[in-house]
């Protein structure tokens, strides 16, 4: 993450009542990209606010194991299939269509997002969970949120009827359906993300 980034997020700290980042990543992973102390960081799609997920640890191990035939990103509560540097990205998907059949027969969600195919346990949390919490243990009861992805959609949808929810996307060309359709605010850059954070 650029400084310059940092500093912005290091000032909203100190104005803002709640700043966080709720990410696909691990929460200690996200931590340590972004790397601003005073913020909150949530990992694997809220998953981790979720006691119910850590009984699904070993038979998520056990499933990237059985799927060798594509490399996973193991996470604690997550898997992710990602094919942006395949060779042949048709017949990537191919395999990995049948990963997500073999993993929807075994019980997991399956998620497809910008060039990636996550699988989660059939828990409920998501994005929206985890921002639905994080405001109401702090009363608040209006928010901005951010995201690039799929799974930002369920945060959006977490921020209707607050008194104010300003959903913004940032929108490339690898932008999932929705994305954009979902949003207050369409951004084309983190950059312009970046200068958006600056005027709060």
């Amino acid at each position: 993450m650029p400084d310059e980034t940092r500093a912005v997020l290091r000032g909203l700290c100190d104005r803002y009542a709640l700043v966080a980042c709720v990410s696909g990543r691990s929460g200690d992973d996200a931590r340590r990209i972004v790397g601003v102390e005073g913020l909150v960081y949530v990992g694997e799609h809220g998953l981790e606010l979720e006691p119910e997920a850590e009984r699904w640890v070993a038979r998520l191990a056990d499933f990237a194991d059985e799927t060798g035939e594509w490399p996973a990103e193991r996470k604690r509560l997550t898997l992710a299939y990602h094919w942006r540097t395949a060779a042949n990205e048709s017949e990537a998907l191919r395999v990995l269509e049948r990963i997500a059949e073999h993993a929807a027969a075994e019980g997991l969600i399956v998620r497809w997002g910008r060039k990636v195919l996550e699988l989660r346990p059939p828990v409920a949390a998501d994005k929206g969970t985890a921002v639905r919490r994080l405001l109401g243990e702090r009363g608040l009861t209006r928010a901005l949120y951010a995201g690039d992805d799929t799974t930002d959609l369920d945060a959006f949808r977490t921020l209707d009827g607050l008194e104010l929810g300003v959903r913004v996307a940032v929108a490339s060309a690898e932008a999932p359906a929705g994305l954009r359709e979902g949003a207050d605010i369409v951004l084309g850059t983190t950059e312009e993300f970046r200068e958006l954070l600056g005027r709060l």
